[in-house]
């Protein structure tokens, strides 16, 4: 046994606030796992592994909400030491949090391993052995989740390799978005991975999902007379789902390139976001209803008219080191979107997403029609709009028609925030931390389904098929002009 694993168990966690698991499920009761964990990261030194994996799994040892025995091997095609691994983490966890005292650091780094030389059918690399080395380490039969934080062209060829050396039973997978390219590549990448592992074993994950604000798109709906009395087409004018970056793709350009805005952003997060508004209310909030809820609302999607989609590329995308020269990827991408429902039908919901904007936000809009009366025509702008932030920790804001204070009758638009921070007792988690410890907890609630990312593909089949013309436009603004066309003759609530 390697020296470095046997010392690794036998250490107290000390970094963590309890030792042991503390999560909760989604109904609510504690769930504690007691088995070990071994966390398998695919594509540990890349981009995605650095930027959020790392640091999620780092703040779940940081909030007691890993089990007291746990190992974290990083796989890659490099064949580096240990030691080189746990600098590279350690690097990441400084770039991107979080911040860990020496102590803290030393504890953490002495339970992280490399088991490098690739892992592919017919090549295991170093990964089998490293595994079998933890098994004897943890002295019993841990929990293996695996974290596939690699391209969507590498998910097929690790399924199959995790079935071939024995990776595979009892394991939790967790796939990375987008869960294939196209409705074809969907279909295959589907059979490849049932072929491995039960759906039980699968978490699709979008981390959109795992934001707090998305949870409470339903959770304020479904708790709340007031707001359900009116989440219907009789009271919503539309919806505008808005996620401009004012990002670059530097850091992933090649990645971006054969990906672009629509596969990155709108038939994954958009798609997810515009489901959880638009669900009807589930049996409960377990997982099974939940899922299905979301799954069902998004056979309802009409399939996108590329008429009504505008794509857009920004003025010095192709000169970008990565980036196909004569490259006509979307960075940008605004669309209608329609649910043939009772509940929806004809209420536009607008999607909108780029690169290189103005200005960043994820948030949400509900428009509420005007009400009949005397005040008809008389309304502000922008009256009316139930808000929701998913930035951060989330944030939910009101829009609301007053009276000035005088002598006359003016009327204004007075706004109303609720930080859901500041709620008693809050202890909100980033979405990445979330969605991990769902994993650890096995809870599948806040991932996707099958049966929905097929309607997913359906619904974007036209626009891949037969795209429109994609547009220029400059960094730092708010994308083509044919976007403002779209959602004409209203606007687009943010930046505009």
């Amino acid at each position: 046994m390697s020296p470095d694993l046997e010392r690794s168990v036998g250490d107290e966690p000390a970094m963590t606030k309890e030792p042991g698991m503390r999560g909760q499920t989604r109904q609510g009761e504690t769930a504690g796992d007691p088995r070990p964990v071994v966390f398998v990261l695919f594509g540990a030194t890349g981009d995605l592994a650095s930027r959020m994996v790392l640091p999620a799994f780092c703040r779940l040892a940081q909030e007691g909400l890993l089990p007291d025995q746990w190992l974290l091997v990083g796989n890659g095609r490099g064949d580096i030491s240990h030691g080189k691994f746990r600098a590279h983490v350690h690097d990441a966890l400084v770039e991107f949090g979080p911040q860990l005292q020496p102590a803290e650091w030393e504890t953490f780094a002495q339970r992280v391993f490399f088991a490098g030389g690739g892992f592919s059918p017919g090549n295991p690399g170093r990964l089998p052995g490293v595994l079998d080395e933890a098994r004897k380490a943890l002295g019993s039969d841990p929990q293996l989740i695996h974290y596939l934080a690699v391209p969507p062209v590498a998910f097929a060829g690790l399924t199959k390799a995790l079935g071939q050396y024995g990776l595979a039973q009892g394991a939790r997978v967790v796939y990375e978005k987008p869960f294939g390219t196209s409705g074809k590549d969907f279909r295959e990448l589907d059979r490849v991975v049932h072929s491995v592992l039960g759906e039980d074993q699968v978490y699709r994950i979008d981390h959109f999902l795992g934001k707090e604000a998305t949870q409470d798109l339903h959770l304020l709906r479904f708790a709340n007379g007031s707001s359900a009395a009116y989440w219907n087409r009789e009271h919503i004018e539309s919806v505008q789902i808005d996620v401009p970056e004012t990002l670059d793709i530097i850091d992933r350009a090649q990645f971006y390139d054969a990906t672009g805005a629509v596969l990155d952003m709108l038939v994954t997060h958009l798609f997810q976001v515009a489901a959880e508004v638009a669900m009807e209310p589930p049996a409960s909030l377990g997982a099974v209803d939940l899922q299905a809820a979301r799954e069902e609302v998004i056979g309802c999607f009409r399939p996108l008219d590329p008429g009504e989609v505008v794509l857009g590329q920004f003025d010095g995308y192709r000169d970008v080191p990565g980036v196909d020269p004569e490259s006509s990827r979307d960075t940008f991408v605004a669309a209608r979107l329609w649910i043939d429902n009772p509940r929806w039908r004809g209420v536009p919901f607008y999607l909108r997403t780029g690169k290189r904007m103005a200005a960043s936000g994820q948030r949400v809009n509900l428009i509420l029609r005007e009400p009949p009366g005397p005040l008809r025509g008389r309304l502000p702008r922008d009256a009316n709009v139930l808000s929701f932030s998913l930035a951060g920790d989330g944030e939910i804001d009101l829009s609301l028609v007053a009276k000035k204070p005088g002598p006359a009758l003016e009327l204004d638009v007075a706004h109303a925030s609720i930080p859901l921070a500041t709620l008693r007792h809050a202890d909100p988690l980033p979405p990445y931390v979330r969605l991990i410890n769902d994993v650890l907890l096995g809870d599948r609630s806040l991932f996707t389904r099958p049966d929905g990312l097929a309607a997913v593909w359906d619904v974007a089949e036209p626009l891949l098929s037969r795209p429109p013309k994609v547009s220029s436009y400059a960094p730092g603004s708010w994308g083509p002009a044919q976007a403002r066309e779209l959602i004409a003759p209203g606007r687009w609530l943010l930046g505009q």
